[in-house]
């Protein structure tokens, strides 16, 4: 019997698939913990980045127009602002 070149494929995602059920508990929990921690790491530069846009504006190196365009852009990249 000669297999097609697709039939191996799925053949191969099938196995791989199943290999990932078999992943512990511990696994899938030490993942959650990861995509939290690389969350809350991008949140904390967010809020040094308004801290610092908020000291710009108030000691005048920046002006109102440039600390809305800033916070706009900080504001599309955070989930908390």
């Amino acid at each position: 019997m000669k297999l097609s070149r697709q039939n191996l494929i799925t053949a191969g995602l099938l196995v791989s698939t199943l290999g990932f059920g078999g992943c512990s508990p511990a696994f899938w929990g030490g993942a959650a913990a990861g995509v939290l921690g690389t969350g809350a790491g991008y949140e904390v530069q967010s809020k040094r980045q308004m801290d610092r846009l908020d000291d710009d504006l108030r000691s005048g190196r920046i002006e109102r127009r440039e600390y809305e365009q800033r916070k706009e852009q900080i504001e599309k990249g955070s989930i908390i602002y």
